[in-house]
C-alpha cells in the first residue's frame, strides 16, 4: 500500500501520537453523538445491574475512532481492557489464554475481527453466549471434550468490513454501532483540542481549512495537524494561521476536498479510460497498482461518501461531482443514464 499522508490506516508513527491525545471519557469524545448517548445508557444500566456490558460491535472505515471508543468503554465501566487483532489469534489456545487472563466484567477488544480464523471464531461462540470455552483434549487413544468456565466479560469487535462477518458471529453482539464520517465542525473541534494538548497555537480559520481536507476522519485530521505544524515552525512564526494551513496542504499535494494524487489517478482512470465506467474492481486495482481489498477498504469509502464514485453490479462509475471537480465534461451516455 502506498504511504499516503491521507491514508486512514494506522502506521507506527500514529500509535504513540494517538495514545498521547486519546480522550479517556465519553464527555471528552467529539462526534458520533448518537453512539455516545446510547452507550451512556447501556453502560449505566449494566453497572446498575452489576453485570458485564453486552458484547459490542463497532463498524466503520479506518481512523474513525473504534479503538478509542473501546478504551473509553472500559474506562467508563471501570475495568481493564485487553487488546488484540483477528490475525494475531492464530490458534484456539491463543484465544483461551486471552480469555482466561480476563477478570470479571473486563473488556476484550479484537480489532479486524472479520479476519479471525474460522476455528477460533466457532470457539468464541460459547465464550460469548455462556462464558465457557469448549476444548477437545486428547490423551493417547482417549479424546474428550472439556468445558472451561470463563469470567463474564465484554467482547468489543471492530471491523472495517462488516459484510465479511459471518451471521453467527454478528448475531452474538447485543450492541451494534456503525461509526459515520465526521462533520467539518467536529473535525475542527478535534484539531483544536489536539493542538491544545500539543501546545500548538492554531487559529480557528486554519483549523477549518485542515478539517475540510481531512476526509471526515480524525486520524487524518491529527496527522495533517502534525505536518502543518512543521511548516508553521520552519516557514512561519510557529502559529498555524490561514495562510500557513493553505500553503502547507498545497505543498503536501492535498486539494480542497482532501484528494491526493492517487485519488485523482483512480478517478481519471474511470473517466478517461472507461468513459466514466463501469469498471471492475480488479481492473481498477491493477491500473493503479494497488490490491483490490485496499481499494475497497481504504480508498473507496470517502470517494463513495462524497459521491465521486458509485458502486454498481457491473463495477465502479464516476459521479457527476467527480467530473465537475476535475474539470471534465460528462459524456452524453452518462448524462442520459442520470435522466
Amino acid at each position: 500500500m502506498e504511504d499516503r499522508i491521507i491514508s486512514p490506516v494506522v502506521n507506527t508513527e500514529d500509535i504513540n501520537f494517538e495514545n498521547s491525545i486519546r480522550p479517556q471519557k465519553l464527555t471528552e469524545y467529539i462526534g458520533q453523538d448518537n453512539v455516545k448517548e446510547n452507550l451512556k445508557v447501556f453502560i449505566s444500566a449494566a453497572k446498575m445491574r452489576n453485570e458485564a456490558l453486552d458484547h459490542v460491535l463497532l463498524c466503520g472505515a479506518p481512523g474513525l475512532g473504534k479503538t478509542t471508543l473501546s478504551n473509553i468503554i472500559a474506562n467508563e465501566i471501570g475495568v481493564n481492557i485487553k487488546s488484540t487483532s483477528g490475525p494475531a489469534i492464530e490458534r484456539q489456545i491463543d484465544l483461551l489464554v486471552l480469555l482466561k487472563n480476563l477478570k470479571e466484567n473486563d473488556v476484550l477488544f479484537i480489532d479486524e475481527i472479520h479476519r479471525l480464523n474460522r476455528s477460533c471464531e466457532e470457539i468464541l461462540y460459547s465464550a460469548m453466549e455462556d462464558f465457557t470455552f469448549d476444548r477437545v483434549i486428547s490423551s493417547g487413544s482417549m479424546v474428550k471434550a472439556a468445558k472451561i468456565k470463563l469470567p463474564k466479560f465484554t467482547l468489543i469487535g471492530a471491523t472495517t468490513r462488516s459484510g465479511m462477518l459471518t451471521s453467527p458471529l454478528r448475531n452474538r453482539f447485543g450492541i451494534n454501532f456503525n461509526l459515520d464520517f465526521y462533520s467539518h465542525d467536529n473535525l475542527a473541534e478535534i484539531i483544536t483540542r489536539s493542538a491544545g494538548i500539543l501546545n500548538i497555537e492554531i487559529e480557528p480559520d486554519a483549523a477549518n481549512i485542515i478539517a475540510k481536507r481531512s476526509r471526515g476522519t480524525p486520524r487524518i485530521a491529527n496527522r495533517l495537524l502534525k505536518r502543518v505544524r512543521d511548516f508553521a515552525q520552519v516557514n512561519g512564526t510557529g502559529v498555524i494561521d490561514e495562510d500557513i494551513a493553505e500553503d502547507s496542504l498545497k505543498k503536501l499535494g492535498i486539494d480542497s476536498l482532501g484528494l491526493d494524487e492517487l485519488d485523482i489517478r483512480i478517478l481519471k482512470f474511470i473517466i478517461e479510460k472507461f468513459n466514466g465506467g463501469p469498471v471492475g474492481i480488479d481492473t481498477l486495482a491493477s491500473a493503479v497498482n494497488e490490491e483490490s481489498g485496499n481499494i475497497e477498504e481504504v480508498y473507496e469509502p470517502y470517494l463513495l461518501q462524497i459521491g465521486f464514485i458509485n458502486k454498481t453490479p457491473r463495477g465502479r462509475t464516476a459521479g457527476i461531482t467527480a467530473y465537475e471537480h476535475l474539470g471534465f465534461d460528462m459524456p452524453k451516455n452518462q448524462q442520459i443514464s442520470l435522466i
